[in-house]
This record gives structure tokens, sequence and C-alpha cells, in this order.
């Protein structure tokens, strides 16, 4: 199941609702700041926005997108047994239930009073009408409030997708130019037209093709706004009553939780587990903020598991997805009734036992394994201290052409090292992984004259550089748990390694890395490779010495 849309009905309907009403508000946003260009565009704009949004299918699918996202969110709040969640969620919360107290106003005076005075309500007329008033700077803060609402909801619906931490930077500018845009649209459109309506020889004209409001029909307006906010104040206060009345009548027969090396904690019939923990204030990971999509507030319960309700379709497919055992239960979705004794999984304790960076994501980047050759040979007999003195200054040698390609060392393996290149895409890992091979063959040259100069025997070496799926994470004991590497890709590198070996060369570089380069694959002499372990055959590049390989790859594109 795609991550994006895990989770019950109700999340997946408040996740479509929400992008169909961020979509509106980004096009309406947009619409604004087109009058920082002209009014006539603008008001063009609006027009065409106006046949599908004000269509009857159109109205259906905002205002019904409105009221299910509204109301799943009120529904999910009156739910609530505890008010311990995390601050960014209250934030997002209060800018939500803020929105209907501003944006009922500016629905009932323009969609209302166009529907049923006939109101002309242009861009010019609405920006005019509220210029440097009280209204103006409530639809100000509704703009700003609405926007950032939206973009807090897209980001922390897709926080856990790998992709997103390079979106990152272009969503955060992105959500900061869109209402500027918008703002300054307005300013500019409202000083202009407020002024027109203010020009008594300009007045009677516009009032005319606006269909201006008799004064009756602006005192309804106000009433009937005032009568829709009194109306969701109500259904509000409904809530905060439902709140507290679910929380009166759960103090009795509390359900006791116990955590594995952890504390003790008790909740109440019909709170999630992850809702007692922070009720508790136990520190408890849930990356999607509890809605059943990440999967990251698992736990196994040791004990107690006969007399818990059964996980529903949508917690049995995501604990599915990730093979948990059938003991594992996600905390944002269990509700006990009876105690039990349960292990988290990763902890969130504000180190780094098992946060974000054990939880294992994948990324496609190149690879690059190194061995030194004739290693056990060249030191057998030697003294421990020369051997690793050898070790150290070969490494002191090669390794600053790895980072100053842009890769890290994963590991080191006795006489070789696994380096992995994270950049921001394929093609500039592959990249780096080939300037780091080339690198390291010429700092291996000129660490070689140095031991020529030593009457040493010089250092040889095999390279494999590869590009595929790796998995990235913390592996080992809690607290204990290097971030490292696995995968098939990392197997296969190893062996491209190893047949540099019987190959006689110093480079091995796979077709995946060239292709992601966008090298033609055709015009390369390819070696195709049988290699232990792997599946499928690899074609690879054989390099007799690793720092020629640009000057090879430069010849073959052109030729």
């Amino acid at each position: 199941m795609n991550t994006l849309w895990k989770g019950n009905w109700r999340v997946r309907v408040r996740i479509v609702s929400g992008l169909i009403l961020f979509a509106y508000v980004l096009v309406h946003f947009l619409n604004i700041g087109l009058g920082l260009i002209s009014l006539d565009l603008a008001e063009a704009f609006q027009d065409m926005r106006e046949l599908v949004h004000r269509s009857f299918l159109g109205s259906v699918v905002l205002y019904g997108a409105f009221l299910l996202h509204g109301g799943l969110a009120l529904w999910r709040l009156a739910r609530r047994r505890t008010l311990r969640v995390p601050i960014w969620e209250w934030i997002q919360v209060a800018l939500g239930l803020t929105i209907p107290f501003l944006l009922i106003t500016h629905v009932v005076h323009t969609r209302m009073a166009h529907e049923v005075f006939l109101l002309n309500d242009e861009m010019g007329y609405i920006v005019g009408l509220i210029w440097n008033t009280g209204s103006g700077w409530k639809q100000a803060a509704l703009l700003l409030i609405t926007w950032a609402h939206g973009c807090m909801g897209v980001h922390f619906w897709l926080r856990t997708q790998d992709f997103w931490e390079r979106v990152l930077p272009a969503f955060i500018a992105f959500g900061v130019l869109v209402p500027a845009f918008a703002l300054a649209g307005f300013m500019v459109q409202g000083r202009l037209q407020s002024a027109a309506l203010r020009d008594p020889d300009v007045f009677p004209a516009l009032a005319e093709y606006y269909n201006w409001l008799s004064a009756e029909a602006f005192a309804t307006l106000h009433q009937r706004s005032t009568i829709a906010i009194w109306a969701f104040a109500a259904v509000l206060a409904g809530v905060v009553i439902a709140m507290a009345t679910r929380r009166l009548l759960a103090r009795r027969g509390a359900v006791r939780i116990k955590y594995v090396s952890g504390p003790e904690i008790s909740g109440q019939p019909g709170m999630t587990l992850l809702e007692m923990s922070r009720a508790s204030g136990v520190a408890h990971l849930a990356m999607c903020g509890g809605r059943g999509r990440c999967t990251t507030c698992r736990v196994i319960v040791e004990e107690g598991a006969e007399h818990l309700p059964p996980p529903s379709p949508e917690e049995e497919a995501s604990l599915a997805a990730v093979n948990a055992p059938p003991n594992a239960r996600l905390a944002c979705q269990l509700r006990p009734v009876q105690p039990a004794t349960v292990l988290r999984v990763f902890n969130s304790d504000g180190g780094r036992v098992r946060a974000h960076q054990s939880l294992g994501k994948e990324r496609n980047m190149a690879i690059l394994f190194l061995d030194m050759r004739g290693f056990t040979a060249r030191t057998t007999g030697q003294l421990p201290y020369d051997v690793v003195f050898l070790l150290n200054r070969f490494f002191d040698a090669i390794v600053p052409s790895v980072i100053g390609a842009g890769g890290t060392v994963d590991k080191y393996l006795g006489d070789g090292l696994l380096a992995v290149f994270e950049q921001e895409d394929e093609a500039a890992s592959a990249r780096a992984a080939m300037e780091a091979a080339i690198g390291i063959s010429s700092a291996l040259a000129t660490f070689n004259q140095a031991l020529k100069a030593e009457k040493a025997a010089p250092v040889a070496i095999g390279m494999g550089v590869h590009l595929g799926t790796l998995v990235i994470g913390e592996i080992g004991a809690a607290q204990h748990a290097p971030r490292t590497i696995i995968g098939d890709t990392v197997n296969a590198a190893s062996r491209l390694e190893g047949a540099t070996k019987d190959l006689g060369v110093e480079l091995l570089v796979s077709e995946n890395v060239l292709r992601a380069v966008g090298q033609d694959v055709d015009r390369l002499d390819l070696e195709i490779l049988e290699l232990r372990g792997v599946s499928k055959p690899v074609l690879a590049l054989p390099v007799q010495i690793g720092s020629d390989l640009r000057e090879i790859l430069d010849q073959e594109a052109a030729a």
C-alpha cells in the first residue's frame, strides 16, 4: 500500500478533501495576486475560476470538501481523551478553528450576495470595498491563516516520504511567495479601487456595473453572517463540552499498560495507546501524527494480546507492509480495554535511541567498494604497530578524495572501505562516486611514490562502483546502533570490487552508474559479469587505472 494513503477511511477522506481545498485556495490566491499586474487580468481569471467552482458540480465538490474536512476534524477533536499532543498539532488545530470565523463573512458577502441579491462581486468591488477597513485586515489575516494551515497539512502528510527532504526547501519558498504575491495584488488594487469608489464622478457607473447593494441588503447580509458565526461557535462549544464530558466519564475503569523497560501508565477505555502515552508524558514516536500511515508508533504486545480488540483492515495492511510479527500493533489505532504489557519498537525520548534515523529508508544512490590488494601477504611478519601505521597512512591518502567528491565512508573493512554518496538525485550521486574513484586512483599514485622513496613496495587496490536501491538506517542494539547501509546493491558493489582482481584492473564501473550520468553505454566496451550472490548478470566498464576513467568517457563522447 502506498504510504501516502495509509490510514482508515476518515484519514483518507481528510487527505483528499484537504487537497481539494488547498488547490482551491492556491488558485484563489494566485487570482488575487494578478491584481499586481492589472485589474482586467485578475477579473478575467476570476470569471474563468468561477465557471468551475460556482457550477453545480464545482459547488458540490468544493463545499462538500469543506464540510467533510472540517466535520472530520471536529469529530476527531471531540473524541480526544487527552490534550497532550505535539505543539505543531495544536497550532494547526487552532489555525483551522479560526478559519470559519473569518471565512463565513467573506462567503456571505460574496457568494450569497451574488446568489440572493444578484451582486456582481468582481475583484474590483471586493478589494475596493474592504480596503483599509477592519474587514480588510480580517481577510488579510484569513489569507495567511488559511495558507499556513494548508501548508502545515501538506508538510505533515508528506514528511515521512523520502523525496520530501529534497523538495522541502522549494516548498518553503513556494509557501512564502504565494501569500506575498496575493497580498501585493490586494494592496495595489485595494488602493486603486477604493479611490475609485470614493470618487463621486466614477462611483455611479461602478455602482450600476456592480449592482451595488442597498443598505437593507447589507444589513441582511450582516445579520446572516452573524447568525452563521454564532452557529459555528455553538458547534465548537458542543465539541468542547463533548471533550470535557468524555474525560469526566472516562475517569472510571482506567486501563493499565506496562511498557517493557519503561514506565507503567494508565488510560481510559476508548483512548488509543498513543493517546495514553502522551497523556502520561511518555514519549512515543509517531511521524505521521498518529494517523496510521507511517507505522513508527508500532508496539509488540508481550502480554494481554488476547484481550485486545482485533486490528482493523487498515491497521492489518499497514503492519503487513512492514512485515510486522503477529503480535505487533499500531499504538495510534489500538484502543486497549484490558491491561497489557507492550514493547515500543521505536523510542522517541530526545536522544538517538530509536528515532528517525533508526527507522530505515530507501534511497537510490551510488556506492564505492575499495580493497587493498595482497594486504595479508604484505603484512605477514610485521609488528602490529607497523600494520596499523600503514593502513592509517593509506586511508589518510585516499579518503579525502571521497570526502571531496561529496561522499562519506560508511564503514572501514580492515584494509578496505565502503563509501556512499548521498546527493540530491541519482545522477549527482553517480557523478560523485566516479569523481571519488578518479581521485582515489590519483591519490594512490602519489602515495606509491612516497612508498617508493622509502624503498617500500607499492600498494595496489581494486574498486567497484555501483548504483541501486539501498536501505539506510541505524542498525544494531539500542544506543549502540551506527548508521549504515544494506541491500543487494551493497553485495553487487562488493562483488564488482572482487572481480577487478580476476580482470587485472583497478576499477569496475557498473552500467547503472554510467547510465545515471547520461553516458551512451552502447559505445563502451562493457564486460558481462556473473557475480556470486547477484541474481542477474551485471554489465560494467573495466578501467585499468582508475584515474583514466574521465579520459575514457570523454573519448567515447567525442567519437
